[in-house]
């Protein structure tokens, strides 16, 4: 909730890398910058990707989609739907992210 009682918006990050950008978004949100909105979830296309450590010590669920190991662009894309739905997120935020979506 924000401070005068109004729900928040739920968001998805996803990210490719280093995650500076998702640690500004991050440090925004916990200075109050950002009082209308919440970081639900942080989807990263690579495994290794250090926005992944960032999100965890920031509380906030994470979700692997690495397209490589997925049989189609489809399931690729399957996945990161899940995690944007599974949050009810209403905004994304591509923050780094560098793999190709369809429409």
């Amino acid at each position: 909730m924000s401070r005068d009682g109004e729900k928040k918006i739920a968001v998805a990050v996803l990210v490719s890398g280093g995650g500076t950008n998702l640690q500004a978004i991050l440090d925004a949100e916990a200075r109050g910058e950002l009082p209308h909105a919440e970081v639900k979830v942080v989807v990263s296309s690579r495994a290794d990707a250090y926005a992944l450590k960032r999100a965890e010590a920031a509380g906030v669920k994470t979700v692997v989609a690495e397209r490589k190991k997925c049989a189609s662009q489809e399931e690729f894309e399957d996945i990161i739907e899940d995690a944007v739905e599974s949050v009810g997120a209403k905004i994304i935020v591509l923050a780094g992210f560098m793999s190709i979506l369809s429409e």
